[in-house]
């Protein structure tokens, strides 16, 4: 279980932004939702590593914290969409910092043999 972002300690943000954003798949989430609202469905098959119980999770806490919402359209069968909030976009600079030290990171890293 996560702790809360109000017990972190007032010196150290990088633990609230870890609290908030730490976990396999959650930047990950972010990073497609930057290009539009996506049902389940699209966000599994965009993701293949993850499973649909983590991927439910990881969705839940997004939402929790304010970084995407959530919407059920009363249908049949279910249609259930996520998108980012305000909050959430606030975020695309940092998937873009770190997808391009990703790039560089697997480019330039001393390759073991």
């Amino acid at each position: 279980m996560r702790g809360s972002v109000d017990d972190t300690q007032d010196h150290c943000a990088v633990e609230i932004a870890m609290e908030i954003l730490g976990g396999r798949w959650k930047l990950a989430i972010v990073t497609k939702l930057l290009t539009g609202t996506h049902r389940f469905g699209e966000l599994r098959r965009a993701l293949p590593g993850v499973t649909q119980r983590m991927l439910t999770r990881q969705l839940r806490e997004l939402e929790a914290d304010g970084l995407i919402e959530r919407t059920v359209y009363a249908e049949v069968p279910p249609k259930v969409e996520y998108a980012l909030t305000e909050t959430g976009r606030s975020l695309e600079r940092v998937t873009e910092l770190l997808d391009a030290w990703g790039r560089w990171y697997r480019d330039a890293r001393p390759r073991r043999d």
